[in-house]
């Protein structure tokens, strides 16, 4: 039996979705559907897609897969116009970065028989530092060699959730399942703060004293520093993931804020060594965290006594130092 899946969302991820969907002919016929029909139509010519449909209503009505590759500031309206005309038995499913306000959405949108699932791509690492946007920067193997984070609201049917990790196999990553909390509070950190700490530096030296030398002479650092902000959300998109998860956002801010108070006060009171140590610190765990990313290997390594100790004291620095 043939799964029709229709993809809302014709840029990088949906339609490498697409692609990685082409081996599977057999299995699946893809729908897409994009704002801009510009998008859609070049999703086809790279055989992403196997027919376009223009009108969004009519895109979904016969889909047993809703596939959402969107900004997140634009799935509430989305949902709500796909609704009405989805058939029993259809699964939606997302790819944003915030999952339980999408979840109270669908719970307030979708018909009975109708269900959501949310998808947290972790992509081939081959393509972590890529820059590339757009649908032309779609691939068919983004997905392999990764993980698919799946979650699923309470109530949820098994046999949806059984085709999110089976959409999820056919797309070349292993099944994950996950707790909704669990990746608000996880895609905080490591999705939505990255992009906030590149707006922050950009802020903080565009339009400053001494930029119109300073954008004569601003090199690798600087420039892969602000990376985040032209190659993953738009403004919006990050604004609402910001505000939607603002409890996780806040606490995972208030550390960062933390550490780089540490490092301000090590340098003001001349304290070379333990600046250099944390230093030290956060690019061992950085180093450590690449090698095991590339390969993929997730065994908990023993623990090291020393590092924790190490940490306990940053930590006790930092909280002494916030505390004065």
């Amino acid at each position: 039996m043939t799964v029709k899946i229709t993809i809302i969302g014709l840029g990088k991820i949906g339609t490498s979705a697409g692609l990685a969907l082409a081996r599977h002919t057999d299995q699946v016929y893809r729908l897409g559907h994009d704002i801009h029909p510009e998008h859609a139509r070049r999703a086809q010519k790279m055989a992403a897609i196997d027919k376009v449909v223009y009108n969004l209503p009519a895109s979904v009505v016969d889909a047993d897969i809703v596939l959402l590759t969107l900004p997140l500031d634009q799935i509430r309206e989305t949902l709500e116009i796909i609704s009405p005309d989805l058939k029993e038995g259809a699964v939606v499913m997302d790819t944003s970065p915030v999952k339980a306000a999408v979840s109270d959405w669908a719970a307030t949108f979708l018909p009975p028989g109708r269900y959501y699932v949310g998808l947290t791509p972790v992509l081939n690492p081959l393509y972590l530092l890529g820059s590339e946007v757009g649908g032309e920067a779609g691939r068919e193997d983004l997905f392999q060699n990764g993980l698919m984070g799946i979650v699923a609201p309470r109530g949820t049917s098994s046999a949806a959730i059984k085709l999110a990790a089976d959409l999820t196999t056919l797309l070349g990553a292993q099944p994950l399942f996950m707790d909704m909390v669990e990746v608000d509070s996880l895609m905080a950190a490591l999705h939505v703060i990255p992009q906030l700490l590149a707006a922050g530096l950009v802020s903080a030296t565009v339009g400053q004293p001494g930029w119109l030398e300073g954008r004569k002479v601003a090199g690798a650092p600087f420039a892969q520093a602000g990376t985040p902000l032209v190659s993953s959300d738009t403004p919006e998109a990050l604004g609402s993931a910001a505000m939607l998860s603002q409890e996780h956002v806040l606490r995972v801010l208030d550390r960062v804020v933390a550490y780089l108070q540490s490092f301000r006060a090590h340098i003001a009171a001349g304290e070379e060594g333990q600046l250099i140590e944390q230093l030290k610190t956060a690019r061992s765990d950085r180093e450590a965290w690449w090698e095991q990313r590339m390969q993929g290997q997730w065994e908990q390594p023993d623990m090291d006594m020393e590092k924790v100790t190490r940490a306990a004291r940053s930590w006790f620095s930092i909280g002494r130092r916030q505390g004065d």
